[in-house]
């Protein structure tokens, strides 16, 4: 096992090299670097059985309203993830959003470059492991993220200029209706959500593309996390490799649906529902057969915001299971912590 020096030094000529997975598997190799090794009880056993279970599909052009809500509250309640269709995203329009995330990440190494960061203050960014120095073990994976709207000094890689900013627009458009739904699962008003965080004016999009793997068996795409964010909208190719983990320490797959979006419950969302809607963990498995790629749009509040989440507790007798905090207390934890996607769950700092 190598040193913590051994493993620091390897990280960062990994990192220095600022061409990300994709910059390895251009070079030929045909074996995973120990950094990206992750523990064997973190890993997918070759005869693990996986749960059974098919994650909802819910269609969103339903003719009552009564059940559509319903439906969403039963699946942010008894899994936290939920697929949906007839969500009037173009079908066009999530193809070319696909098609602009693979351009950036096979262009030439030379371009992505330029946009390589880990200062958390530039809206646009491409690297490698978000949390590459604090993680136990990198993933196999590279990532474009987009804090939609940008920086005014700042510019949307050109392989997504033309469809980024419209696949935003669009996902702030449905997360304003899936708010509307949790809300009203709540029993409050539609508004209630909306208004209670401020956080449709943006949308972080996180671009990610999985290698494909020589040795797929010792790592992972992206390890077992839950999200920090109010609600998570998940457009994925057709490889496959997203998992959930379910209550009897299952995972499940989450495969891709012809035309529907993921939407995943965040951190932030559970705390405020005080616990009835659940924010679940999550993996990607790697392969050695293609790439994969994805794009995960967070809905999250202004990271600097001094606006207060807090548990909505209701008048039957609950009580608050969180602490209140600001949103930027709580990115600040999020951000500085050093157990990050390792099936730690940030929530416990937070709870009461």
């Amino acid at each position: 096992m190598a040193s913590d020096h051994e493993r620091l030094r390897a990280l960062t000529a990994f990192d220095d090299t600022k061409a990300g997975v994709k910059g390895l598997v251009d070079a030929g190799v045909t074996a995973v670097p120990s950094i990206f090794h992750h523990p064997p009880e973190c890993l997918p056993a070759a005869d693990a059985e996986l749960h059974h279970f098919t994650i909802p599909v819910i269609d969103l052009a339903s003719d009552s309203r009564v059940a559509l809500v319903a439906q969403v509250k039963a699946a942010a309640q008894a899994v936290g993830f939920f697929q949906v269709v007839n969500h009037d995203v173009p079908d066009d329009l999530l193809a070319e959003m696909l098609v602009s995330v693979r351009r950036f990440h096979e262009s030439p190494v030379e371009t992505k470059r330029a946009y390589y960061s880990r200062d958390h203050r530039r809206t646009v960014q491409f690297n490698s492991n978000f949390y590459l120095f604090q993680s136990p073990a990198a993933s196999w994976r590279d990532t474009m993220f987009l804090q939609m709207p940008l920086a005014p000094s700042e510019e949307i890689p050109e392989a997504c200029r033309a469809v980024a900013p419209e696949y935003a627009r669009q996902v702030q458009r449905l997360g304003r209706a899936l708010f509307e739904l949790l809300s009203e699962a709540l029993g409050l008003d539609p508004s209630y959500l909306e208004e209670e965080t401020m956080c449709l004016d943006r949308v972080n999009i996180s671009g990610h593309y999985y290698p494909a793997c020589p040795e797929p068996h010792l790592t992972l795409g992206t390890s077992r996390h839950s999200d920090a964010s109010l609600l998570t909208v998940l457009l994925q190719d057709t490889v496959g490799g997203l998992q959930v983990l379910l209550d009897d320490g299952k995972w499940a797959d989450v495969p891709a649906v012809p035309g529907a979006l993921v939407v995943n419950v965040g951190d932030y969302l559970q705390l405020m529902s005080n616990n009835r809607f659940k924010s679940v963990e999550h993996r990607v498995v790697a392969n050695s057969v293609e790439s994969r790629v994805s794009v995960a749009c967070f809905i999250v509040p202004n990271q600097s915001s001094a606006r207060v989440l807090a548990p909505i507790v209701t008048g039957d007798g609950s009580v608050a299971r969180y602490r209140s905090t600001t949103v930027e207390d709580m990115f600040r934890y999020y951000r500085n912590r050093t157990k990050a996607l390792n099936g730690t769950s940030a929530l416990q700092h937070f709870t009461i």
